[in-house]
C-alpha cells in the first residue's frame, strides 16, 4: 500500500523542517523524549553494528542518535523539507546515514527482510492505515529482528495532556500536531503485531515533564506508551 500517506499531516511536518533541531522550538518536547526513547531501544537491542531502519525520521534527530550508538542506519519520511534538513545536519555531524524519501511499504518490496531492528515513532497515529506501516515493517526485519514503537494511547488521560494541555494550554507543541481519534490503544497495536507475525515483548510508558523538559520511561502507559515486538517465534 504504497499510499498509505495523509498529505495534510506531511505539510504540517514539513512546515517546521527548519527548525527542527532548535531545541526551544516547536520540537522541543520531541528533543527531550529522544534520549528516553533511544535508551529504550538499547535495552532491547545492541546497536553496535546492526542494521536499523527509522520510519517515519522527520529531521532525524532518533536517526542521529542511532547512528552515533554505532547502528548503521536507514531512515525514511515522506515530507521531503525533513529529509532535506536531516542530510545537511548529518553533514555537520559527521554521520553517514542513507535518508530516502520513501514509504515503508514501497521499501519493503525493495529490501525485505535486511534489518537487524526498525524504530517507528510517534509516527503511526499520522497515517491512514497504521496496520501497513507494522506490515510493512515486519517484512523489513530480519528473522529474530525487533520492531521499536511509540504513540499515544486514546484515553481521556492522553486527550487531556497531549492536545489541551500541551497544544492549547502550555504550547509546547503547534496547535493541530494530533487528531485524538488517531490515537492508538495498545490492545490495537498488539492485535497489528500479531497479525503481521510479530510478537509482542514489552510495553512501557514514555513520561513527558514539561516543567523541566524532561522524559523517562515509565510503567503508566495510558498517555504516551512505547512497544517492541520480535519477529518469529517468542524465545
Amino acid at each position: 500500500m504504497n499510499n498509505n500517506v495523509n498529505p495534510q499531516e506531511v505539510e504540517k511536518f514539513a512546515a517546521l523542517a527548519s527548525r527542527w533541531w532548535d531545541k526551544d522550538g516547536p520540537q522541543k518536547a520531541l528533543h527531550a523524549l529522544n534520549p528516553a526513547r533511544l535508551a529504550y531501544v538499547e535495552r532491547h537491542q545492541t546497536l553496535q553494528g546492526a542494521k536499523v531502519l527509522d520510519v517515519g525520521c522527520g529531521g532525524g534527530l532518533l536517526s542521529e542518535a542511532l547512528a552515533k550508538s554505532g547502528a548503521q542506519v536507514t531512515a525514511i519520511d515522506m515530507a521531503a523539507p525533513l529529509v532535506e534538513m536531516a542530510q545537511l545536519h548529518q553533514l555537520e555531524a559527521g554521520l553517514a546515514i542513507d535518508y530516502r524519501v520513501q514509504t515503508v511499504e514501497s521499501l519493503a518490496e525493495e529490501m525485505p527482510g535486511q534489518f537487524d531492528a526498525i524504530t517507528c515513532m510517534e509516527m503511526i497515529e499520522h497515517v491512514p492505515e497504521p496496520a501497513s506501516i507494522i506490515d510493512g515493517c515486519a517484512r523489513l526485519l530480519k528473522p529474530g529482528g525487533q520492531l521499536f514503537l511509540s504513540t499515544l494511547n486514546r484515553t481521556p488521560q492522553a486527550f487531556a495532556l497531549a492536545i489541551v494541555g500541551a497544544e492549547y494550554i502550555a504550547r509546547i507543541l503547534p496547535r493541530g500536531t494530533h487528531d485524538y481519534r488517531s490515537f492508538i490503544k495498545p490492545s490495537e497495536l498488539a492485535a497489528w503485531l500479531r497479525n503481521a507475525g510479530l510478537n509482542l515483548q514489552d510495553v512501557s510508558g514514555l513520561a513527558y515533564q514539561p516543567w523541566n523538559n524532561h522524559a523517562h520511561i515509565s510503567r503508566r502507559v495510558d498517555v504516551n506508551y512505547l512497544a517492541c515486538a520480535r519477529k518469529g517465534a517468542v524465545a
